[in-house]
């Protein structure tokens, strides 16, 4: 028998069980829209982190205060003082691989204007910061080196500054905000931002000359973190391992010494952030999988039920000719048939999950075209592998004792 009638007459076996038909395909559905679901989620998610991370800059390369260490217990980072602002001089004295960087002061506080307030932060920086973490000014401009020589009150605010503390439209160039008591002079409006991976509000800043804030707010000479841009993407490896030699050399620390200071790429970043949500794809389809080995018992055990409520028809099939091979087929068919519809169905749900998933979690939406076709393999898979015995076992019926099935 060729395998176009083999097709025919398991496809019209399953028409006359539609619903039983249905059922069965139901775990195979669920299976794999979760599988399908989850691969495309994990991959957003993924695309999302590279966006957002994109927009901070790809080059951007941080360098932050060591945590202090007694007795093995770590205090944190809080009280160290390693970080200067000659260390950026060094930097861009002496590095072939950077081509911008700025110190980093911050201080925490509650903005005011006439009757509005605005809890938030100030970030100060000199005049490359901006640049460096790919902040764009919308209205008015950014302060200069002569604004940060000077410790000069003036700002650059974000979005979301704005519409706290200006929510009836009022221009805020020109304008002076008060920083607990210290005003600020608004001589510039960033570009909206949005949130990043973490959830954090970028357009929640205000920015000014680091100057002003070590100076006028916090009294210090010591730097939070120092920010610096790599010439290119390429780069970024050599321009790290490079800002590592000549701090620990302005650091007049010896060779053996353990680095008061830790440096950190956008790069390491995204390779972690990546590494995190490939495990958690990984893991979660591989849960979602379960339900796939459960559709593929359910389909053994209708086969199992089809095999026994058609004995008498494969008892008449074989004494008119039919071989065991051509029973065989017939049953394995009808398991294929119904994994792979069940298989497409899956596809589509998953899709169509992942894409209002995305697009409620503002994420991009990536269909993994690997994923699918490994989900059509996986049909195949499961269509032969659970329904092959109940196939053998319809094969091996003695016709005699299948013509007198009741």
């Amino acid at each position: 028998m060729n395998t176009i009638n083999l097709l025919k007459i398991a496809y019209k076996a399953l028409l006359r069980n539609k619903m039983r038909a249905l059922l069965t395909m139901l775990g195979i559905i669920i299976g794999i829209s979760s599988v399908i679901s989850m691969v495309s989620l994990g991959q957003s998610s993924s695309e999302s982190i590279n966006n957002q991370i994109s927009t901070m800059g790809t080059n951007l390369i941080m360098v932050m205060r060591a945590s202090q260490r007694q007795g093995g217990v770590n205090l944190g980072s809080t009280n160290v003082q390693s970080l200067k602002a000659s260390d950026v001089d060094a930097i861009l004295k002496d590095a072939r691989y950077i081509s911008m960087a700025s110190p980093v002061v911050n201080a925490s506080g509650q903005l005011i204007y006439g009757s509005n307030n605005w809890p938030s932060s100030v970030q100060g920086g000199n005049e490359d910061l901006l640049e460096i973490r790919k902040y764009e000014i919308a209205n008015g401009t950014n302060f200069t080196s002569e604004d940060v020589k000077m410790y000069a009150k003036v700002c650059v605010i974000g979005q979301t500054i704005v519409e706290n503390l200006f929510p009836n439209g009022e221009d805020p160039l020109g304008k002076d905000i008060r920083f607990d008591k210290i005003p600020f002079k608004v001589i510039g409006v960033l570009k909206s931002k949005g949130q990043n991976q973490m959830g954090q509000d970028q357009d929640d800043v205000v920015i000014v000359p680091y100057t002003t804030v070590q100076k006028r707010i916090l009294a210090i000479n010591y730097l939070h973190m120092i920010m610096a841009s790599a010439a290119s993407e390429e780069v970024a490896d050599q321009a790290l391992v490079e800002i590592e030699d000549i701090l620990h050399k302005a650091h007049k620390l010896k060779a053996d010494d353990q680095n008061d200071f830790q440096v950190r790429s956008q790069q390491e970043m995204l390779e972690m952030m990546n590494s995190v949500t490939g495990f958690l794809t990984v893991l979660l389809a591989a849960i979602a999988s379960i339900s796939l080995i459960v559709g593929g018992i359910g389909i053994m055990n209708i086969m199992y039920v089809t095999v026994t409520e058609r004995t008498k028809e494969i008892g008449l099939r074989m004494s008119i000719g039919a071989k065991n091979k051509d029973i065989l087929m017939q049953f394995l068919y009808e398991s294929i048939i119904l994994s792979l519809i069940g298989g497409i169905i899956g596809i589509l749900l998953g899709l169509l999950i992942s894409k209002l998933a995305s697009g409620a979690l503002n994420w991009p939406f990536v269909v993994s075209l690997p994923a699918i076709g490994l989900s059509f393999a996986v049909c195949a898979a499961t269509g032969i592998f659970f329904g092959w015995y109940p196939a053998k076992k319809a094969a091996s019926l003695d016709p005699i004792n299948a013509l007198r099935y009741e």
